[in-house]
């Protein structure tokens, strides 16, 4: 009897375990001093988009329907057009490789891969597990001064991915605490709520000695989004949890130590003073900005950025980034973007590139959010019992989405971690793309 019943388990959960297998593979660290290249996230990404081909193909059924292939396939016509009008068509074809595979790609076959909201949850615990596995190597780098260098000191925390990759640990960590505020304000087992709560407060500690502003930012706002969006009762029992943690951290504990106060406050020190990273960066965006009005269609084409950045930055910008600590020696680390993914995509693919890809994300936005709040409303009116509810898994997708709007005015693509991005747009994507008349049913949107 018992393996009558572990081979449907088996059978419904396998789709999406090489999804999984993706998360898992980020937990693994990076080589010290390797850049550029197919990581092996990259490379588990690709298998997962085999996978997702195999299976069409073996089902013979039409892949996506006709808004999911406008919405996900509207940005590959900027990317073509910038990889033609790239410097070299070598740049150009692994320019449009790296774009295809984040934001087309991957989540088209996790969207494809995901059938129902249990293996949402089950790519959502995922990642909340990955942060806090990396979460917990940051905070032992931060507590033995064993990360990479910041201000003099090696206590940034960077996780497995190291000082190359500085928003890769921040990055994950924050998704892991989007995924657990979604699964712990909505209605459904108790015990997914309690270690999602847990899991949430776990992981702030994290994210503050990543030192990373930018993921700040966007996780307060989209923190704050999920707690609007669940209601107003949940937002304001949410908000005293985290006023007595801020209090228990700061006054019991002292995270908020000297460096930490002065990351914080430099946030809005634009004109005042402002240190070498703040300079850095926005001597960046005025050359990217620079660049789009050169070319203000179809900007400089793919990956030429940093070819063009010298003609158009001014004297400010220093050579590179220091790279120290967490097992790297010193070095200088070019700066080959502008840490801005709007302004790299205006720069580079011009007009018509933001507008595919910022229309598609648009989309996704207004359709996920839509969807949301038809399933808040039918779990208020009584429509679908709390247990049959698919609110958490709104919650999480729109969270997600938010995240990654607010923190691509402050980062980009780069690194092993870029993978994730696509993972996590992939989840927006089945929720927003779903059909909004089946809530609470487990069967896969399409």
């Amino acid at each position: 009897m018992s393996h009558a019943y572990a081979l449907p388990a088996a059978r419904r959960l396998t789709p999406v375990l090489p999804v999984v297998a993706v998360i898992a593979v980020l937990a693994l660290p990076v080589a010290p001093g390797v850049e550029g290249g197919a990581s092996p996230a990259d490379v588990a990404s690709g298998v997962v988009v085999l996978c997702c081909a195999i299976r069409l193909l073996r089902q013979r059924r039409r892949p996506l329907s006709r808004t999911a292939a406008v919405v996900l396939g509207l940005p590959v016509a900027g990317f073509a057009v910038a990889a033609a009008g790239a410097t070299t068509s070598g740049a150009g074809l692994t320019g449009f490789a790296r774009w295809l595979q984040i934001f087309v790609l991957v989540p088209a076959a996790v969207l494809l891969l995901v059938r129902d909201r249990r293996d949402v949850r089950l790519l959502a615990w995922s990642v909340v597990a990955l942060a806090v596995w990396q979460g917990a190597v940051g905070v032992h780098q931060y507590a033995t001064g064993t990360g990479a260098s910041y201000m003099g000191q090696e206590i940034r925390a960077v996780g497995t991915f190291g000082p190359g990759d500085i928003m890769g640990m921040a990055t994950v960590v924050a998704f892991g605490l989007v995924c657990a505020v979604g699964l712990a304000l909505a209605p459904g087992s108790v015990r997914q709520r309690v270690w999602a709560v847990v899991c949430a407060l776990l992981l702030v500690v994290p994210l503050a000695v990543s030192f990373s502003r930018g993921a700040w930012i966007a996780t307060a706002v989209a923190c704050g989004a999920q707690l609007l969006l669940a209601g107003r009762r949940r937002a304001v029992a949410a908000g005293a949890v985290v006023a007595a943690l801020a209090v228990v951290l700061v006054g019991g504990f002292g995270v908020g130590s000297t460096l930490l106060q002065e990351r914080v406050s430099s946030i809005g020190q634009v004109g005042d003073a402002p240190d070498q990273s703040v300079t850095d960066r926005y001597t960046m965006w005025a050359a990217a900005a620079d660049m789009w009005r050169e070319q203000p269609l179809t900007g400089v084409g793919l990956k030429g950025f940093p070819e063009h950045r010298d003609g158009h930055a001014s004297l400010a910008l220093s050579s590179g980034s220091d790279i120290e600590g967490a097992g790297t020696e010193y070095r200088k680390q070019p700066l080959l973007s502008p840490h801005n993914l709007y302004l790299l995509v205006l720069s580079e693919q011009g007009v018509v590139g933001l507008l595919t890809l910022a229309g598609s994300w648009l989309a996704l936005l207004v359709l996920g959010l839509r969807r949301l709040v038809r399933a808040r409303r039918a779990r208020d009116a009584g429509d679908v019992p709390a247990a049959e509810s698919s609110l958490d898994c709104g919650l999480v997708a729109c969270g997600l989405l938010i995240w990654q709007l607010i923190n691509f005015a402050y980062s980009d693509i780069g690194g092993p971690a870029a993978v994730i991005t696509g993972v996590c747009l992939g989840l927006t994507a089945w929720w927003a793309l779903g059909d909004s008349g089946r809530l609470s049913e487990e069967a896969a949107p399409r």
